[in-house]
Protein backbone atom coordinates (compact mmCIF):
# COMPACT_ATOMS: atom_id res chain seq x y z
CA UNK A 1 0.00 0.00 0.00
CA UNK A 2 1.28 3.60 -0.72
CA UNK A 3 1.80 5.88 2.09
CA UNK A 4 3.14 9.43 2.48
CA UNK A 5 6.78 9.56 2.45
CA UNK A 6 7.30 6.00 1.18
CA UNK A 7 10.05 6.74 -1.23
CA UNK A 8 12.47 8.73 0.93
CA UNK A 9 15.74 7.00 1.61
CA UNK A 10 18.00 8.34 4.23
CA UNK A 11 21.76 7.91 4.26
CA UNK A 12 22.22 7.90 7.79
CA UNK A 13 26.10 7.98 7.28
CA UNK A 14 25.70 11.25 5.99
CA UNK A 15 24.27 13.11 8.38
CA UNK A 16 27.22 15.38 9.80
CA UNK A 17 27.78 16.39 6.38
CA UNK A 18 23.72 17.59 6.30
CA UNK A 19 24.12 19.25 9.25
CA UNK A 20 27.31 21.11 8.13
CA UNK A 21 25.06 21.97 4.60
CA UNK A 22 22.43 23.15 6.79
CA UNK A 23 24.33 25.24 9.14
CA UNK A 24 25.13 27.31 5.49
CA UNK A 25 21.65 27.24 4.11
CA UNK A 26 20.80 28.84 7.69
CA UNK A 27 22.62 31.78 7.64
CA UNK A 28 22.13 32.53 3.74
CA UNK A 29 18.25 32.41 4.92
CA UNK A 30 19.11 35.10 7.92
CA UNK A 31 20.96 37.33 5.77
CA UNK A 32 18.18 37.74 3.61
CA UNK A 33 15.89 38.11 6.79
CA UNK A 34 18.26 40.55 8.37
CA UNK A 35 18.30 42.19 4.56
CA UNK A 36 22.08 41.76 4.33
CA UNK A 37 21.00 40.08 0.76
CA UNK A 38 18.87 42.40 -1.08
CA UNK A 39 15.17 41.18 -2.40
CA UNK A 40 13.67 42.51 -4.99
CA UNK A 41 10.18 43.19 -6.04
CA UNK A 42 8.09 44.13 -8.71
CA UNK A 43 4.90 45.87 -9.85
CA UNK A 44 4.08 43.61 -12.01
CA UNK A 45 2.53 40.43 -10.53
CA UNK A 46 4.67 37.60 -9.71
CA UNK A 47 3.58 34.34 -9.13
CA UNK A 48 6.32 31.89 -8.07
CA UNK A 49 6.04 28.05 -8.04
CA UNK A 50 9.16 25.80 -6.83
CA UNK A 51 9.49 23.19 -4.01
CA UNK A 52 12.33 22.55 -1.35
CA UNK A 53 13.31 19.13 -2.20
CA UNK A 54 15.77 18.10 -5.09
CA UNK A 55 13.74 16.14 -7.86
CA UNK A 56 10.37 15.97 -9.48
CA UNK A 57 7.64 17.39 -7.11
CA UNK A 58 5.33 18.35 -10.26
CA UNK A 59 6.09 21.91 -11.04
CA UNK A 60 5.61 22.12 -14.51
CA UNK A 61 2.38 20.68 -14.29
CA UNK A 62 1.55 23.15 -11.73
CA UNK A 63 2.34 26.07 -13.61
CA UNK A 64 0.54 24.98 -17.04
CA UNK A 65 -2.39 25.05 -14.72
CA UNK A 66 -2.13 28.50 -13.84
CA UNK A 67 -1.16 29.35 -17.23
CA UNK A 68 -4.49 27.43 -17.96
CA UNK A 69 -6.62 29.27 -15.11
CA UNK A 70 -5.14 32.95 -16.83
CA UNK A 71 -4.23 32.65 -20.37
CA UNK A 72 -7.41 33.63 -21.80
CA UNK A 73 -7.98 37.21 -19.46
CA UNK A 74 -4.13 38.12 -19.96
CA UNK A 75 -0.68 38.96 -20.92
CA UNK A 76 1.69 35.70 -19.22
CA UNK A 77 5.26 35.58 -19.09
CA UNK A 78 6.93 32.09 -17.78
CA UNK A 79 10.73 32.90 -16.57
CA UNK A 80 12.22 29.50 -15.64
CA UNK A 81 15.80 28.80 -15.54
CA UNK A 82 15.90 26.21 -18.31
CA UNK A 83 18.07 23.60 -16.41
CA UNK A 84 20.57 22.17 -18.51
CA UNK A 85 20.21 24.12 -21.53
CA UNK A 86 23.26 25.14 -24.01
CA UNK A 87 22.72 28.98 -24.17
CA UNK A 88 23.60 31.32 -21.59
CA UNK A 89 21.80 34.71 -19.96
CA UNK A 90 18.49 35.56 -21.24
CA UNK A 91 16.88 34.06 -23.51
CA UNK A 92 13.19 34.53 -25.08
CA UNK A 93 11.43 31.31 -26.65
CA UNK A 94 10.65 31.66 -30.12
CA UNK A 95 8.71 29.55 -32.25
CA UNK A 96 11.78 27.87 -34.07
CA UNK A 97 13.25 27.54 -30.21
CA UNK A 98 14.75 24.27 -29.36
CA UNK A 99 14.93 22.12 -26.04
CA UNK A 100 18.92 22.08 -26.09
CA UNK A 101 18.68 26.29 -26.32
CA UNK A 102 15.91 27.08 -23.94
CA UNK A 103 15.77 23.41 -21.89
CA UNK A 104 13.06 20.79 -22.35
CA UNK A 105 10.30 22.09 -19.73
CA UNK A 106 10.39 25.68 -21.43
CA UNK A 107 10.37 23.78 -24.54
CA UNK A 108 7.40 21.81 -23.81
CA UNK A 109 5.33 24.84 -22.79
CA UNK A 110 6.35 26.84 -25.69
CA UNK A 111 4.87 24.21 -28.04
CA UNK A 112 1.77 23.84 -25.80
CA UNK A 113 1.13 27.54 -25.35
CA UNK A 114 2.91 29.62 -28.75
CA UNK A 115 1.26 32.92 -27.56
CA UNK A 116 2.52 33.11 -23.91
CA UNK A 117 5.91 34.80 -23.53
CA UNK A 118 8.53 32.08 -22.56
CA UNK A 119 11.77 32.81 -21.11
CA UNK A 120 14.89 31.30 -19.37
CA UNK A 121 17.09 32.89 -17.34
CA UNK A 122 19.27 31.71 -14.70
CA UNK A 123 19.59 35.23 -12.81
CA UNK A 124 15.86 35.87 -12.52
CA UNK A 125 15.83 39.29 -11.05
CA UNK A 126 17.55 39.68 -14.79
CA UNK A 127 15.29 38.12 -16.64
CA UNK A 128 11.97 39.89 -14.87
CA UNK A 129 13.61 42.81 -15.39
CA UNK A 130 13.99 42.00 -19.49
CA UNK A 131 10.44 40.84 -19.26
CA UNK A 132 9.27 44.27 -17.98
CA UNK A 133 10.88 46.08 -20.31
CA UNK A 134 11.89 44.36 -23.21
CA UNK A 135 9.48 45.77 -26.13
CA UNK A 136 8.89 41.79 -27.27
CA UNK A 137 7.62 41.68 -23.77
CA UNK A 138 6.49 44.52 -21.60
CA UNK A 139 2.61 44.02 -22.47
CA UNK A 140 3.19 41.53 -19.35
CA UNK A 141 0.10 41.39 -17.26
CA UNK A 142 1.72 38.50 -14.40
CA UNK A 143 5.04 36.76 -14.51
CA UNK A 144 5.12 32.88 -13.62
CA UNK A 145 8.46 32.29 -11.55
CA UNK A 146 9.09 28.35 -12.61
CA UNK A 147 11.41 26.58 -10.10
CA UNK A 148 11.95 29.50 -7.88
CA UNK A 149 10.89 28.86 -4.55
CA UNK A 150 13.86 28.79 -2.85
CA UNK A 151 15.30 32.33 -5.62
CA UNK A 152 15.06 34.42 -2.55
CA UNK A 153 16.65 37.53 -4.60
CA UNK A 154 12.67 38.16 -6.03
CA UNK A 155 9.99 38.69 -3.47
CA UNK A 156 7.18 36.87 -5.35
CA UNK A 157 3.26 38.10 -4.84
CA UNK A 158 1.95 34.81 -3.97
CA UNK A 159 4.97 31.95 -3.44
CA UNK A 160 3.32 28.41 -4.09
CA UNK A 161 5.71 25.32 -2.93
CA UNK A 162 4.97 21.81 -3.52
CA UNK A 163 5.80 18.84 -1.32
CA UNK A 164 5.08 15.25 -3.00
CA UNK A 165 3.25 13.29 -1.00
CA UNK A 166 5.78 10.48 -1.15
CA UNK A 167 8.86 12.70 -0.25
CA UNK A 168 7.18 14.72 2.64
CA UNK A 169 9.29 17.29 3.99
CA UNK A 170 8.64 16.24 7.27
CA UNK A 171 10.21 12.91 7.48
CA UNK A 172 12.78 14.36 5.04
CA UNK A 173 16.76 15.29 5.80
CA UNK A 174 18.77 17.88 4.69
CA UNK A 175 21.49 16.89 1.51
CA UNK A 176 23.39 14.74 1.30
CA UNK A 177 21.78 12.41 3.90
CA UNK A 178 18.42 13.00 2.62
CA UNK A 179 17.00 15.16 -0.70
CA UNK A 180 15.72 18.44 0.77
CA UNK A 181 17.52 21.44 -0.44
CA UNK A 182 16.62 23.50 3.03
CA UNK A 183 15.17 23.02 6.21
CA UNK A 184 11.77 22.31 6.22
CA UNK A 185 11.34 25.42 8.24
CA UNK A 186 11.23 27.03 4.43
CA UNK A 187 8.00 26.40 4.16
CA UNK A 188 7.13 29.17 6.63
CA UNK A 189 6.99 31.15 3.28
CA UNK A 190 5.22 30.22 1.63
CA UNK A 191 1.79 31.75 0.78
CA UNK A 192 -0.07 28.51 -0.96
CA UNK A 193 1.49 24.81 0.19
CA UNK A 194 0.02 22.38 -2.33
CA UNK A 195 0.70 18.48 -1.65
CA UNK A 196 1.26 16.62 -5.05
CA UNK A 197 1.17 12.88 -6.23
CA UNK A 198 -1.71 12.46 -3.73
CA UNK A 199 -3.00 8.71 -4.15
CA UNK A 200 -7.02 9.05 -6.08
CA UNK A 201 -8.33 7.15 -3.17
CA UNK A 202 -7.07 8.90 0.25
CA UNK A 203 -9.64 8.59 2.85
CA UNK A 204 -10.82 11.58 5.08
CA UNK A 205 -9.48 11.04 8.07
CA UNK A 206 -5.55 10.72 5.69
CA UNK A 207 -6.25 14.55 4.76
CA UNK A 208 -6.80 14.99 8.72
CA UNK A 209 -3.47 13.43 9.95
CA UNK A 210 -1.61 15.51 6.48
CA UNK A 211 -3.18 18.61 7.53
CA UNK A 212 -2.48 18.86 11.32
CA UNK A 213 1.57 16.85 10.42
CA UNK A 214 2.39 19.80 7.80
CA UNK A 215 1.08 22.11 10.52
CA UNK A 216 0.92 25.56 8.41
CA UNK A 217 0.40 28.59 9.90
CA UNK A 218 -2.93 30.65 9.64
CA UNK A 219 -2.15 32.93 6.91
CA UNK A 220 -1.49 29.67 4.56
CA UNK A 221 -3.37 27.46 2.96
CA UNK A 222 -2.82 23.81 2.20
CA UNK A 223 -4.03 22.29 -0.67
CA UNK A 224 -4.27 18.54 -2.58
CA UNK A 225 -3.54 17.49 -6.07
CA UNK A 226 -3.47 14.11 -7.74
CA UNK A 227 -1.72 13.05 -10.99
CA UNK A 228 -5.00 12.57 -14.14
CA UNK A 229 -3.84 11.12 -16.48
CA UNK A 230 -4.66 12.42 -20.30
CA UNK A 231 -5.24 10.42 -23.69
CA UNK A 232 -1.35 8.70 -25.20
CA UNK A 233 -0.81 11.32 -27.71
CA UNK A 234 1.86 9.51 -30.92
CA UNK A 235 5.40 11.70 -31.41
CA UNK A 236 6.30 10.99 -34.67
CA UNK A 237 3.15 9.76 -36.79
CA UNK A 238 -0.01 12.17 -35.74
CA UNK A 239 -1.78 10.22 -38.83
CA UNK A 240 -1.34 6.92 -36.55
CA UNK A 241 -4.68 6.83 -33.79
CA UNK A 242 -3.02 6.29 -29.97
CA UNK A 243 -4.73 3.58 -27.91
CA UNK A 244 -6.42 4.53 -25.05
CA UNK A 245 -4.92 3.76 -21.66
CA UNK A 246 -8.05 1.70 -21.03
CA UNK A 247 -7.04 -0.83 -24.30
CA UNK A 248 -3.68 -2.19 -22.52
CA UNK A 249 -4.56 -4.88 -20.38
CA UNK A 250 -3.26 -7.20 -23.52
CA UNK A 251 -0.32 -5.04 -24.64
CA UNK A 252 3.37 -4.71 -22.50
CA UNK A 253 4.64 -1.55 -22.01
CA UNK A 254 7.94 0.06 -21.68
CA UNK A 255 7.88 2.80 -19.74
CA UNK A 256 11.00 5.43 -20.80
CA UNK A 257 11.71 7.76 -18.81
CA UNK A 258 14.16 10.65 -17.97
CA UNK A 259 12.73 12.30 -14.85
CA UNK A 260 13.72 12.50 -10.86
CA UNK A 261 11.46 9.35 -10.44
CA UNK A 262 9.27 7.50 -12.93
CA UNK A 263 7.78 5.51 -9.36
CA UNK A 264 4.39 7.04 -9.37
CA UNK A 265 3.80 6.24 -13.40
CA UNK A 266 5.10 2.72 -12.64
CA UNK A 267 2.12 2.25 -9.90
CA UNK A 268 -0.60 3.99 -12.10
CA UNK A 269 0.27 2.16 -14.97
CA UNK A 270 0.94 -0.93 -13.94
CA UNK A 271 -3.07 -2.26 -13.15
CA UNK A 272 -3.70 -1.07 -16.25
CA UNK A 273 -1.11 -3.34 -18.74
CA UNK A 274 -0.40 -6.65 -19.11
CA UNK A 275 3.18 -6.03 -18.11
CA UNK A 276 5.65 -3.18 -17.56
CA UNK A 277 9.09 -2.72 -18.07
CA UNK A 278 11.06 0.50 -17.02
CA UNK A 279 13.70 2.00 -18.74
CA UNK A 280 14.60 5.05 -16.53
CA UNK A 281 17.68 7.61 -17.01
CA UNK A 282 18.77 10.53 -14.47
CA UNK A 283 16.10 13.84 -14.65
CA UNK A 284 16.82 16.17 -17.59
CA UNK A 285 18.94 13.35 -19.27
CA UNK A 286 19.96 14.05 -23.12
CA UNK A 287 19.68 10.73 -24.98
CA UNK A 288 23.34 9.77 -26.58
CA UNK A 289 23.90 7.42 -29.54
CA UNK A 290 24.44 4.55 -26.86
CA UNK A 291 21.19 5.45 -24.69
CA UNK A 292 19.37 5.17 -28.37
CA UNK A 293 20.73 1.68 -28.55
CA UNK A 294 19.93 0.47 -25.42
CA UNK A 295 16.02 1.60 -26.24
CA UNK A 296 16.56 0.45 -29.55
CA UNK A 297 17.20 -2.94 -28.31
CA UNK A 298 15.33 -3.11 -25.19
CA UNK A 299 11.80 -2.70 -26.97
CA UNK A 300 13.10 -4.96 -30.10
CA UNK A 301 13.42 -8.19 -27.04
CA UNK A 302 10.02 -7.78 -25.96
CA UNK A 303 7.61 -10.16 -27.36
CA UNK A 304 4.07 -9.75 -28.43
CA UNK A 305 2.09 -6.61 -28.55
CA UNK A 306 3.78 -3.95 -26.99
CA UNK A 307 4.33 0.02 -26.96
CA UNK A 308 6.71 2.18 -25.74
CA UNK A 309 5.49 5.12 -23.23
CA UNK A 310 7.37 8.57 -22.63
CA UNK A 311 6.58 11.59 -20.34
CA UNK A 312 5.94 14.92 -22.40
CA UNK A 313 9.40 16.35 -20.46
CA UNK A 314 11.54 13.79 -22.39
CA UNK A 315 9.52 13.66 -25.66
CA UNK A 316 10.86 17.09 -26.35
CA UNK A 317 14.44 15.33 -26.27
CA UNK A 318 14.00 12.25 -27.85
CA UNK A 319 12.01 13.77 -31.17
CA UNK A 320 15.43 15.04 -32.54
CA UNK A 321 17.01 11.72 -31.51
CA UNK A 322 17.07 10.14 -35.11
CA UNK A 323 19.01 6.94 -34.72
CA UNK A 324 15.38 5.75 -33.30
CA UNK A 325 14.39 2.69 -34.72
CA UNK A 326 11.29 2.85 -37.09
CA UNK A 327 9.81 0.11 -34.81
CA UNK A 328 10.24 2.32 -31.53
CA UNK A 329 9.07 5.34 -33.63
CA UNK A 330 5.70 3.70 -34.92
CA UNK A 331 5.09 2.63 -31.59
CA UNK A 332 6.18 5.51 -28.99
CA UNK A 333 3.38 7.52 -27.17
CA UNK A 334 3.25 10.05 -25.08
CA UNK A 335 1.91 10.47 -21.47
CA UNK A 336 0.62 13.86 -20.96
CA UNK A 337 -0.58 14.80 -17.40
CA UNK A 338 -2.45 16.81 -15.50
CA UNK A 339 -2.87 17.84 -11.98
CA UNK A 340 -6.68 18.00 -10.11
CA UNK A 341 -7.22 18.93 -7.37
CA UNK A 342 -8.84 17.06 -4.71
CA UNK A 343 -11.64 18.27 -1.83
CA UNK A 344 -13.14 20.51 -4.33
CA UNK A 345 -10.42 22.70 -3.61
CA UNK A 346 -10.12 24.14 -7.68
CA UNK A 347 -12.42 26.94 -6.93
CA UNK A 348 -10.77 28.11 -4.06
CA UNK A 349 -7.61 27.80 -5.23
CA UNK A 350 -8.48 30.20 -8.13
CA UNK A 351 -10.40 32.52 -6.61
CA UNK A 352 -6.67 32.98 -4.54
CA UNK A 353 -5.01 33.64 -7.66
CA UNK A 354 -7.71 35.84 -9.79
CA UNK A 355 -7.95 37.79 -6.07
CA UNK A 356 -4.20 38.52 -6.12
CA UNK A 357 -4.08 39.62 -9.60
CA UNK A 358 -6.86 41.60 -9.33
CA UNK A 359 -5.56 43.52 -6.67
CA UNK A 360 -2.20 43.99 -8.13
CA UNK A 361 -2.97 44.43 -11.71
CA UNK A 362 -3.98 47.94 -12.80
CA UNK A 363 -4.12 48.00 -16.32
CA UNK A 364 -5.47 44.03 -16.83
CA UNK A 365 -8.42 42.61 -18.03
CA UNK A 366 -9.50 41.44 -14.47
CA UNK A 367 -8.84 44.55 -12.94
CA UNK A 368 -11.18 46.61 -15.08
CA UNK A 369 -13.81 43.92 -14.63
CA UNK A 370 -13.17 44.58 -11.25
CA UNK A 371 -13.42 48.24 -11.38
CA UNK A 372 -16.68 47.72 -13.88
CA UNK A 373 -18.24 46.24 -11.64
CA UNK A 374 -17.54 48.54 -8.84
CA UNK A 375 -19.59 51.66 -10.88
Amino acid sequence: MRTEGDFIHINEWLLPISWIYGLGVGIRNQMFELGLLKQHSFNTPIIAVGNITVGGSGKTPHVEYLINLLKDKLQLSVLSRGYKRKSRGYQLAQSESTAREIGDEPYQMKKKYPHIHIAVDKKRVNGIKHIINDEATHNTDVILLDDAFQHRYVKPGINILLIDYHRLIIYDKLLPAGRLREPQSGKDRADIVIITKCPKDLKPMEFRVLTKAINLYPYQNLFFTTIDYQDLTTLFDSNQPAPSLHQLSDTSVLLLTGIASPKQMILDLTPKVKQIQSLAFPDHHAFKKKDIERINNTFQAIKGKKIIITTEKDASRLEHCTELSEEVKRNLYVLPIRIQFMLNQEEEFNQKIINYVRRNSKDSILAKRKDDNKS
